[in-house]
């Protein structure tokens, strides 16, 4: 009878400790699921956005051991009094100024300062397509022309059969896919809690069955499209992303601080919108841009797809913004001119005519209203050609 009742206690003991950590896990995912519900309330956008790694899983991305590359200081800039109105009402965080290499402003707001690490939200879509440029250089991935399944066999069945690397690189894949923020139950925002919730973004891509169009017919901006880049990157080299783009990007730029990336459930990294740097190691890629792929003397990106992947080849509508290999080139931008763009207020504006870099960080929640983008440009060239 005592020993049945010893093994009955003991069965108890493991029920509890298993209870409890079943509690730990749920509090912890249940928390990780309201940190994506209050992400953008008003009293707490900010902050969240310098925070990112308290309501996600994360991986960082080595910067590597060398020295932290120089911004030299050049002239101080006087901003104009039109963008000093223009950082209060977008709700600016940061904003950096780069003219020929040399920094000429910066500047902090709304309790943020140099040593946050700033979202990147689809910023980081250009980071992506800067290490996709190494692998076609070097024959890791020798056809953008080829069926993305070639590399990622989980999508075989779903709406990216078909699609190529270049569908996916122009956002053409034609697969159905809402990206209203400001709708609950979009795809985007699914797809948001999906990963909050640790689940795979592999399988959500997978999943996705729904085309609107054929592939390579039309653009539309389709935000998990990225991800599945990354799933090619990922087949074709056996190497998560987080290694390589430290390898290949982040270490040569000689970032002040180490970078990370929100993660899935299963450790890959968020590589749509999932991307954190200080908004001066955000310079640092457009300033390696402008230099057209070189950095410190040391090519980084072939200057081939610098200028492919920043040319406006998507199929988008006559008159619109333009866009590349997940760069977007504004109307009426002259060759040389195109920037990579997140929501909220994210930017890293090239202008290769005027030899200026532009990298500003936001927490602007009315970015969706009509004319917000067309007015930050605006701010931009201004600043461009006044230097």
């Amino acid at each position: 009878m005592r020993r049945v009742l010893r093994i009955s206690l003991r069965i108890l003991l493991v029920l509890l400790l298993a209870a409890a950590a079943l509690g730990v896990w749920k509090r912890e995912e249940i928390m990780r699921l309201w940190a994506v519900n209050t992400l953008f309330a008003p009293d707490r956008i900010v902050q969240n956005f310098s925070h990112m790694d308290r309501a996600f899983l994360t991986t960082p991305v080595p910067r590597g051991d060398g020295p932290v590359s120089p911004l030299p200081e050049g002239a101080p800039y006087d901003l104009p009094d039109e963008v000093e109105t223009w950082i209060e009402e977008r709700s600016v965080t940061a904003l950096v100024i780069l003219d020929e290499g040399d920094l000429v402003y910066e500047s902090y707001h709304l309790g943020t300062g140099p040593d946050d690490l700033r979202i990147s939200w689809s910023v980081a879509k250009s980071y992506l397509s800067a290490l996709m440029g190494t692998l076609v250089a070097d024959g890791t991935i020798p056809d953008l022309d080829a069926p993305v399944t070639d590399y990622a066999p989980l999508l075989e069945g779903s709406a990216y059969e078909g699609a190529s690397i270049r569908d996916v690189l122009q956002m053409q894949s034609g697969v159905t896919f809402d990206e209203d923020y400001l709708d609950y139950d979009s795809d985007i925002n699914r797809m948001g809690r999906a990963l909050a919730l640790g689940r795979s973004m592999d399988r959500f891509a997978a999943d996705l069955e729904a085309r609107d169009r054929d592939p390579g017919e039309q653009w539309q901006y389709v935000s998990i499209d990225t991800h599945v880049i990354g799933m090619v990157i990922r087949g074709a080299t056996g190497r998560s992303i987080p290694d390589l783009l430290s390898e290949r990007v982040i270490a040569p730029l000689g970032l002040e601080r180490e970078p990370y990336y929100i993660t899935d459930g299963e450790g890959v990294a968020f590589v749509l919108g999932g991307l954190n740097l200080t908004t001066r190691d955000y310079a640092r890629l457009g300033l390696m841009f402008l230099q057209g792929g070189v950095y410190d003397g040391t090519r980084i990106v072939p200057e081939g797809w610098v200028d492919a992947s920043t040319t406006p080849s998507a199929n988008t509508e006559p008159g619109r913004i333009g866009y590349g290999y997940q760069w977007w080139i504004p109307v009426g931008a002259e060759p040389g001119q195109f920037m990579a763009r997140g929501i909220y207020g994210q930017y890293v504006y090239v202008d290769q005519v005027n030899g200026v870099v532009i990298a500003a960080n936001a927490a602007d929640r009315q970015f969706r209203e009509p004319g917000i983008n067309e007015e930050n440009i605006r701010i931009f060239r201004l600043i461009a050609e006044s230097l």
